[in-house]
């Protein structure tokens, strides 16, 4: 296997190195919004982006933002935690640190400190947009790692109606479908979503070092959002939305887990003049757990978080293309759950900010922006600064350099938590916890000639207060239950390096191979002791690799075939034997490296017809142990995939 690999990344360099010139802006011309919250093309924004499209989206076949951001970007990593939940690390800063968005909305609800990723389906999305690095500036809470906003599709064309469907091992299966229509005022859009998997068993080599997992609990899901765009006027637009998911998860029969959303907003878009826009907006989010009793017919809820957000945002444009912004939130936060002691917690958040992004000549842009949040709950105020320079020596190389403050509120359950966690602890909130605050130097470098893009980038993050989990303990008097308490960390960082090349040539071929570096040092408690992570720690050195070969045979036919790989270097951490005894000590676990390969066959007829044959695991990759961060994977998956645009059938014949 080892060779195979070797030989791959030998084939995709010397692709890299051999390439015929090809005039490519590598969607340098697309327009993104996170970085600055305001329209700039990639090639221009000050702000580092990495965009994932919806050609990468269709090429991965992914059904939801945790299958895509494994594929396309190197540093990230997926585990399980507490019941099968799944945890994120990107770059050393794991789901807590990270903001996910849709269509710049935040999310409420959490599943062990992360969001529910399975909810992130990947129908229907115009791209994503990642930013590295604090943005607290801008996004507020939560932010201090980087921003991932998820950006749905336009409706374009008088009507749309997509049809998919996927099978795999397991029983898993992928059913979709979108509608859309556009007229003089309205548009709308209307995309509905089923996703199941079987529960499978799964094999471990004997004398594990750790706990293992042996069965893997697939789950069953709705996904159904609706979007509409109401245009009166040239300078006004109005976009509402609704959606509803729903998870169910089997792994006690009798009583299987249920997880449900209710998301709905509404925003509207004033063009006040040629220099001057409004943006006011609300935003609803409900995410609700419960286990549903199948004898008695009880669906008993015991989780429960709304948010309720209110936003303003001003920009005025100069004639220079200097652009300022000013904008402010207010955010109701309610939790409901039986885990706390009151059962019932809330609070308000308060933030208010500006930037000012000076395009200073066609070499120099400065961007400086300052925030200020107040939450309730603590009467806990903060100011976020940010600062970031963009310098153009020559018309395709771009070097930034930036400063930003991050920082992340301690959540209510972390400050109110009060439950037995399984029989193995007693977790115990906080309420005097501090907010995590962090610093991050970034500095990147892009440069784009012909058919070919370079991108290096670099950081160093430096957090203070850290919020986590401490050590378990017994209380004195007490030699037979354990206590866990949410606690501070007085010093964590992590600092690495990504560096990406990529190619595309005028004979169909496409690569792209991207590596990262991460390095965490391990956090401090405030008496000066080494605290090992509360998840596993990021691995070092992981690496990502795409080539695509797409070929138009005849006007009727097409066919691309795509082989696109992942590279995660192995990583220790120290765990205890047994978490329900803590007596027996600690241990060095050793996770091991590995590699996972992904063939596909993608065929095109005519325009309306889609049909996608893949391989994944193609080297049939099986860990001898099933830890809690090897790859849930038991040998090679076949896949099929067939997707028909039922308006193009009528276009073709027309």
């Amino acid at each position: 296997m080892k060779k195979g690999l070797l030989y791959i990344l030998f084939i995709g360099a010397t692709l890299i190195c051999h390439a015929q010139q090809l005039d490519s802006v590598f969607y340098l011309n697309d327009v993104v919004v996170t970085g600055t919250r305001t329209p700039k093309l990639l090639k221009d924004t000050p702000i580092q982006t990495r965009l994932i499209t919806a050609a990468d989206i269709e090429k991965a076949d992914a059904t939801n933002v945790e299958d895509l951001l494994q594929q396309e970007m190197p540093g990230v990593e997926y585990s399980y935690v507490m019941n099968q939940k799944k945890h994120m690390n990107l770059s050393g800063f794991s789901g807590q640190g990270i903001l996910f968005l849709i269509d710049g909305e935040r999310l409420a609800g959490e599943t062990t400190d992360d969001v529910d990723f399975t909810r992130l389906n990947m129908a229907n999305v115009e791209r994503i947009e990642i930013v590295k690095g604090a943005t607290s500036a801008l996004y507020g809470s939560s932010a201090g790692g980087g921003v991932i906003n998820i950006i749905t599709k336009e409706q374009t064309q008088p009507w749309t109606l997509n049809l998919n469907a996927r099978l795999a091992r397991h029983n898993d299966r992928r059913l979709g479908g979108t509608y859309g229509t556009r007229g003089k005022w309205l548009q709308n859009t209307l995309n509905v979503h089923h996703t199941s998997t079987d529960n499978f068993n799964i094999d471990n080599a004997p004398n594990p070092a750790t706990q293992v997992v042996t069965t893997i609990y697939g789950d069953r899901t709705w996904n159904v959002k609706d979007r509409l765009v109401f245009t009166p006027t040239e300078h006004l637009r109005l976009v509402g939305r609704a959606g509803y998911f729903y998870r169910e998860q089997t792994r006690t029969a009798d009583s299987p887990e249920r997880y449900r959303d209710f998301s709905a907003g509404l925003r509207g878009f004033w063009d006040i003049s040629h220099s001057d826009d409004l943006e006011l907006s609300y935003s609803f989010d409900q995410y609700d757990k419960s286990d549903y009793y199948k004898i008695p017919h009880l669906d008993v809820r015991d989780y429960s978080n709304v948010q309720n957000i209110f936003r303003a945002l001003y920009n005025h444009h100069w004639n220079t293309g200097s652009i300022l912004t000013i904008g402010t939130d207010f955010m109701h936060d309610y939790l409901m759950s039986k885990n706390l002691g009151s059962n019932i917690e809330s609070q308000n958040t308060f933030d208010t900010f500006a930037q000012y992004d000076w395009l200073i000549n066609h070499r120099w842009e400065l961007v400086g922006a300052l925030r200020y949040d107040y939450l309730s709950d603590s009467h806990d105020a903060h100011v976020t600064p940010k600062l970031t320079a963009r310098y153009q020596p020559i018309s395709n190389l771009n070097l930034r350099l930036g400063y930003g403050m991050g920082f992340r509120a301690p959540a209510l359950k972390e400050k109110y938590y009060n439950f037995d966690m399984a029989g193995a602890w007693i977790i115990q909130g906080n309420p005097d916890l501090k907010a995590e605050v962090s610093h991050n130097l970034n500095a990147s470098a892009d440069y784009t000639t012909g058919a070919y893009n370079f991108t290096v980038a670099t950081y160093y993050n430096n957090v203070h207060n850290k919020l986590a989990t401490g050590v378990p303990y017994y209380q004195k008097g007490d030699d037979k239950q354990l206590y866990l308490n949410y606690i501070n960390l007085t010093d964590y960082s992590v600092y690495g390096g990504e560096a990406t090349a990529q190619a595309r040539w005028s004979n169909g071929l496409s690569a792209r191979l991207s590596y990262a570096y991460t390095n965490e040092q391990l956090p401090k408690d405030t008496d000066g002791n080494t605290v090992n992570s509360q998840y596993i720690p990021a691995r070092k050195h992981s690496l990502t690799a795409r080539i695509d070969w797409d070929k138009q045979w005849t006007q009727r036919y097409s066919l691309r075939l795509s082989l696109n790989g992942r590279f995660l270097s192995g990583v220790k951490n120290v765990e205890f034997i047994d978490y329900y005894d803590i007596s027996k000590g600690a241990k060095t676990i050793h996770y091991p490296a590995y590699t996972l390969w992904k063939l596909s066959a993608v065929q095109r007829f005519g325009t309306a017809f889609r049909w996608t044959l893949a391989i994944d695991n193609l080297f049939n990759y099986r860990p001898r142990y099933y830890y809690f961060n090897s790859p849930m994977t038991d040998g090679l998956n076949c896949m099929t995939t067939f997707s028909v645009d039922i308006d193009r059938i009528f276009t073709q014949h027309k």
